[in-house]
């Protein structure tokens, strides 16, 4: 008997991986600034800020302002994520809704999302004149050599303020599994001395205080080693990084007769990061330990 893949099927299963991608979300992409892109490149546009001048007179020559444009250009790539199934596999597998092959492929292809904007956060930024701007060491706080703390917080939240960040702009600051336990050692996020006790409720929950030190605490495996035995740490808002999506992930199912006709399983999506803003992003280097 033969055994074949129905169009209905073929429709069930691009729905469930469309569905999963979309319930199991990376964790980092809602917090960039997202365009649509349609060439090989995008440019993100900055002008830098200026100063108010003082009139010297009445009836004066008008003085203006110069502006100072500025550039970084995203240069979106192509990934995919390919699965295969043999008819003599056990086929049957698939009509489960909750089966291995659409979790995984639709968590591959979300942990991506967050892997590009993670590199695209402290590597060399490409500028309009095609100069590589590497991360500005003053928007780096520690070394490497001591686990996060209280006062380091305090340090990054001081290069907000340094860089004209107000208090009340949405910040994000993404920490391993090790610094939730070290934090959840703190007395200032654990006790009510410090904390209000609604928001204590949520620590159960979720390890942190929501909006504890005016940050959107996310917790992340993905996080780059500057070096051995150290994470770093991300805190920025939506300007610091620019994501350029040409395509946003689409799925395939069918069967392939170069293969004997062999299922193929197939995600694609085509987009690319950079840092635009470097005043918005701060690299919290740290010993990753909470000892």
């Amino acid at each position: 008997m033969t055994i074949t893949i129905d169009n209905a099927f073929v429709e069930n299963y691009k729905g469930i991986v469309t569905h999963l991608a979309q319930q199991k979300e990376n964790k980092l992409r809602k917090f960039v600034t997202e365009v649509d892109s349609k060439g090989e490149s995008y440019n993100f546009d900055i002008l830098a800020a200026t100063e108010a001048l003082t009139k010297s007179g009445r009836r004066v020559t008008t003085e203006y302002v110069d502006d100072m444009w500025s550039r970084r250009v995203a240069q979106p790539g192509t990934y995919t994520h390919t699965m295969t199934v043999e008819h003599e596999d056990k086929v049957q597998m698939l009509i489960n809704p909750d089966n291995a092959y659409a979790e995984n492929q639709a968590m591959a292809m979300a942990r991506k999302w967050d892997d590009i904007i993670i590199a695209a956060a402290t590597s060399t930024a490409l500028d309009g004149d095609g100069a590589a701007n590497s991360f500005p060491g003053g928007q780096v706080v520690s070394d490497g050599s001591v686990k996060i703390s209280f006062d380091l917080i305090t340090q990054v939240i001081e290069t907000f303020l340094a860089n004209e960040i107000d208090m009340d702009v949405p910040k994000v600051f993404v920490i391993g599994p090790t610094q939730v336990r070290a934090l959840l050692n703190l007395t200032q996020q654990t006790s009510a001395d410090y904390v209000n006790r609604e928001a204590l409720q949520k620590l159960n929950a979720t390890g942190i205080v929501s909006n504890w030190m005016g940050f959107t605490w996310l917790m992340s495996n993905r996080l780059l080693a500057p070096d051995t035995g150290e994470v770093g740490c991300l805190a920025f808002t939506k300007r610091a990084i620019g994501l350029a999506v040409n395509q946003n992930m689409f799925t395939r199912i069918g069967e392939n007769p170069a293969m004997s006709y062999l299922i193929q399983i197939f995600a694609q999506f085509t987009a690319g990061a950079v840092r635009v803003e470097d005043e918005q992003i701060v690299h919290l280097r740290i010993l990753d330990s909470a000892a």
